[in-house]
């Protein structure tokens, strides 16, 4: 379902397209980027919001995640992909709770803070300006190439 006054707010996936784009929100003090790169993977659990479970579940392997640190930091800071797709999150006796598996690919060169986002204007309807409580959130893949241009790293 697409919302049709606005295509970045999409609930489904396309099935014609290959390649998904997320942005996946973590507090740093609890698990960063760099605990990502130190254990090579990350089982991402313990999300508790109906929207971000069904991002997740939408979630298909290959798909590319910025990963995003929240609370003081505000910034974009790295590139990881869904190495294994949803499954019944382990932290929970619930089978109505997710976890994706992630590995870290790469480092941007220069973090994008949440301030750089909002600034642009080619970015003003991604759901981490619109929604900014959302800790698991789609991005068209403009977003994601226009992030990845204000970091340097295209």
């Amino acid at each position: 379902m697409v919302n049709s006054k606005n295509p970045y707010f999409r609930t489904r996936k396309p099935k014609d397209i290959n390649m998904n784009y997320w942005l996946m929100k973590t507090e740093p003090e609890t698990f960063s980027w760099q605990d990502m790169v130190r254990d090579k993977k990350a089982v991402w659990d313990g999300v508790r919001n109906y929207a971000a479970r069904n991002n997740m579940r939408d979630m298909k392997k290959g798909d590319q995640v910025f990963i995003y640190h929240s609370g003081d930091h505000r910034e974009v800071v790295g590139i990881a992909e869904v190495k294994k797709e949803s499954y019944p999150d382990p932290t929970i006796d619930d089978p109505t709770w997710l976890a994706v598996d992630l590995i870290p690919k790469k480092e941007l060169k220069k973090p994008v803070s949440l301030s750089t986002i909002k600034a642009d204007k080619r970015l003003q309807d991604i759901q981490l300006v619109k929604i900014s409580r959302l800790s698991v959130s789609p991005l068209p893949e403009d977003a994601y190439n226009i992030i990845l241009q204000l970091s340097q790293n295209a």
